[in-house]
């Protein structure tokens, strides 16, 4: 991605590149933000594929736990399950 500096503005196909980059890369960054910031798991300490992957997959068990807690608090799953009956 580009950025401008003072006084020298990034051009439109950088601005258009950017959106289109930022399309992508949008949905992976409020999971690693939860992971890092709430359950400090972002820098694993144990060595091994297998203790990683484990840890890992309880940060992704709790970020999907916090995450249905948070839809519960804002209302959204009420209103989801709603509408399908």
């Amino acid at each position: 991605m580009q950025r401008g500096v003072r006084g020298h503005p990034i051009g439109i196909r950088d601005v258009l590149k950017n959106a289109r980059i930022s399309r992508i890369l949008s949905p992976g960054e409020r999971p690693y933000a939860i992971i890092k910031n709430v359950f400090h798991s972002a820098h694993t300490k144990v060595t091994t594929v297998l203790r990683v992957h484990t840890k890992m997959l309880f940060s992704a068990f709790c970020f999907n736990r916090f995450q249905l807690a948070t839809l519960k608090k804002q209302g959204v799953l009420e209103r989801m399950l709603s509408t399908k009956n």
